[in-house]
């Protein structure tokens, strides 16, 4: 059996532990938001420090973050336009955009459908095919209107990809079939050989003649 200076020492090691375990999780802090009388304020939550900038908030290039060139918007994408562009900013504007504008971009999607107060305009009106690129970005950006803003659901540089898309959308309606590489316009619709049951996706017939009893 321990003798009883072991069992001491064992009592008063386990209280020392469980005294420093209680200090360190009872200690001195402040509940975000709380009253501090340490500050002149009184306000435990403190700005940050004039001219510090958090790691990934630099932003340099004004244009790419307002889409501005001084209180104007310009009109240029701040990168090459590319494929891959276009292909990020059509599934982003799908996602965010055509809900109410329709993926076609005339206004006609399907919350307006259901009774949205008011239609959103076409993207293929005069004023917004000739309006900049900047101005569709800050309209991403700062909301317009009934259209809320989208700063936190789109990062910026998505923002542009999908005002690239937009702009593809508008030049599409007025596209001739030299710019389609010699595809007609409009391009025909798919055919099928199974049109699909819901629990499968349908099978895209490859492009040639068609075939007697075939899905349209």
């Amino acid at each position: 059996m321990p003798s009883l200076p072991k069992l001491a020492l064992l009592a008063l090691a386990a209280w020392t532990l469980a005294g420093c375990r209680i200090d360190m999780h009872v200690q001195p802090r402040l509940n975000p938001l709380a009253k501090s009388d340490f500050f002149p304020d009184q306000r435990s939550a403190r700005p940050q420090v004039e001219g510090t900038v958090a790691r990934g908030q630099l932003r340099e290039d004004t244009y790419f973050y307002t889409g501005k060139l001084g209180n104007n918007p310009g009109d240029y994408l701040p990168f090459p336009v590319t494929r891959e562009v276009l292909e990020r900013g059509r599934e982003r504007f799908n996602i965010f955009c055509a809900p109410c504008h329709s993926r076609l971009g005339d206004g006609e999607g399907f919350i307006p459908s259901r009774g949205f107060p008011r239609k959103p305009p076409s993207y293929h009106i005069e004023r917004l095919e000739k309006a900049p690129l900047g101005y569709l970005y800050g309209v991403i950006t700062e909301g317009f209107g009934i259209m809320p803003d989208y700063s936190s659901q789109i990062p910026p540089r998505d923002r542009w990809n999908i005002v690239a898309y937009i702009r593809a959308l508008q030049l599409s309606q007025h596209a001739t079939v030299a710019d389609a590489g010699g595809q007609p316009i409009p391009s025909p619709a798919p055919r099928f050989l199974e049109p699909g049951t819901g629990a499968t996706l349908p099978r895209r017939r490859p492009p040639g003649p068609s075939v007697p009893g075939e899905s349209k």
